[in-house]
């Protein structure tokens, strides 16, 4: 790296000063100083990339991490689960004769999930179970306005135009 003391400072000023001259070295001066102000934005937006990128990279291993750990506790669920079973079916494996004393036209003794039935209700009584009055008061809007009749319902009437 360049290493710039305030002795080659000084002499790199003077020698601008020369060279430049008294009257343009303030706005070189500025010009060079947003340059550099330029430049150092460039490089520390440079840098926050490269962090981010980098915080991406380990966020994606992190990632990848668990979902390995995951696949693991699935796999080992499963075999548990395919060992429970074996071990459930041998243990029930006698019980199958006294299984058929059940009565199975009773819910409880089948094995199939019940039958959704819709209740078959009247969806219109359900409108009419608010009371009107309190709609009124409540500010229930019972009937639908397009929006150029609710302008003109609601416009200010004025005193000279007969009704």
């Amino acid at each position: 790296m360049i290493d710039l003391g305030i002795s080659k400072l000084a002499l790199i000023g003077a020698v601008a000063l020369i060279v430049i001259g008294p009257e343009k070295l303030p706005r070189v001066a500025r010009t060079v100083g947003a340059l550099l102000g330029k430049a150092q934005r460039y490089v520390s937006d440079v840098k926050a990339e490269v962090s981010r990128s980098m915080e991406l990279e380990e966020l994606r291993k992190m990632k990848d991490s668990v979902t390995e750990a995951a696949r693991d506790m699935e796999s080992s669920v499963q075999s548990g689960a395919s060992d429970f079973e074996k071990s459930w079916s041998e243990a029930t494996a006698g019980l199958d004769g006294a299984a058929s004393s059940y009565d199975t036209s009773s819910p409880l003794g089948s094995l199939e999930p019940p039958v959704y039935k819709h209740p078959r209700k009247n969806w219109r009584l359900k409108q009419g179970a608010m009371p009107q009055w309190y709609k009124a008061r409540a500010g229930v809007r019972t009937r639908t306005q397009s929006g150029a009749a609710r302008v003109a319902r609601f416009r200010p009437r004025s005193n000279s135009a007969p009704r």
